[in-house]
């Protein structure tokens, strides 16, 4: 992940989640720092705009909505002065969903270009692409996916980007056959959301063994964070008392056994199968 050397449990803020800046700082206290900031005022932000001689230790990523070269400059801009700082580690592309739409954000006066310039003049130092369609973002980070030569002058290259950012847990293992394959043997880091598959891996399900306990969310980031293809797992706890349980991982880190995976793999299996959803 580069400098600094970045912790895999990263922490994450959205919408229907609270922190208050406080917890923020208390998670920076025992370690974590990667912050994914969801984009709109939070506890993050407020804890992002005092962190002083603080923030050079801290990996800050953040997700742009804009598809084109104007946009993209107005919300980067309007996104540094919120968080009050000179420069945002990460800047992923979000949802990006179609290889049109790719495309379109690489061409001449896409958004990625002026990504590339504000990368060239240290506003941002990674290049990030989200998506669900983890086979097409693969093959876009591996640059298998580009615009036409006479659209490239805006710094698309053969790597165009620096980072992933995809769904992975238990229940959505997809990225083990066609993503961790093709970033591996080119080193692009993947940073991984939902893994608790929105809350329902620690839920049983119909089909459970009569014997089997659930396990809490620590160890669907366990889970997560033994793929060694992860560089690092989102976390995004609702209050300070979901935020403690998640940091205990720092202090009492390691693999799940065989036995273990086997187990919530399975969980995982039966969890898909009733709740549905994307595969």
């Amino acid at each position: 992940m580069g400098t600094p050397p970045t912790c895999r449990l990263g922490l994450a803020t959205r919408g229907n989640t609270h922190l208050e800046p406080e917890d923020i700082h208390h998670a920076i206290d025992q370690g974590i720092n990667y912050l994914n900031w969801c984009g709109h005022e939070d506890g993050m932000s407020q804890a992002i705009r005092v962190l002083g001689r603080e923030r050079q230790n801290v990996v800050l990523a953040w997700q742009i909505q804009s598809a084109t070269a104007d946009s993209a400059k107005r919300e980067l801009e309007q996104a540094l002065v919120s968080l009050k700082t000179d420069y945002i580690d990460i800047v992923t592309l979000y949802y990006v969903e179609s290889e049109a739409e790719w495309l379109d954000i690489a061409s001449t006066d896409g958004a990625y270009g002026a990504l590339f310039e504000a990368k060239s003049a240290g506003q941002i130092r990674m290049i990030g692409l989200t998506s669900h369609q983890r086979a097409m973002a693969a093959r876009i980070g591996a640059g298998a996916l580009l615009p036409k030569p006479d659209c490239q002058a805006n710094g698309v290259s053969s790597r165009p980007l620096d980072l992933l950012m995809l769904r992975y847990n238990a229940a959505h293992r997809g990225a083990v056959e066609d993503v961790f394959p093709v970033t591996d043997p080119i080193n692009l880091p993947v940073v991984v959301y939902t893994c608790l598959r929105w809350g329902a891996l620690m839920k049983p399900t119909p089909n459970d063994p009569e014997d089997y306990t659930v396990p809490k969310a620590p160890e669907w980031y366990r889970f997560a964070l033994a793929n060694p293809s992860v560089s690092v797992a989102l976390m995004a706890p609702n209050g300070r008392t979901e935020l403690d349980q998640n940091l205990a991982l720092l202090d009492d880190w390691s693999a799940p056994s065989e036995r273990e995976l086997a187990s919530m793999t399975d969980h995982g299996d039966r969890v898909y199968q009733t709740a549905g959803g994307f595969p």
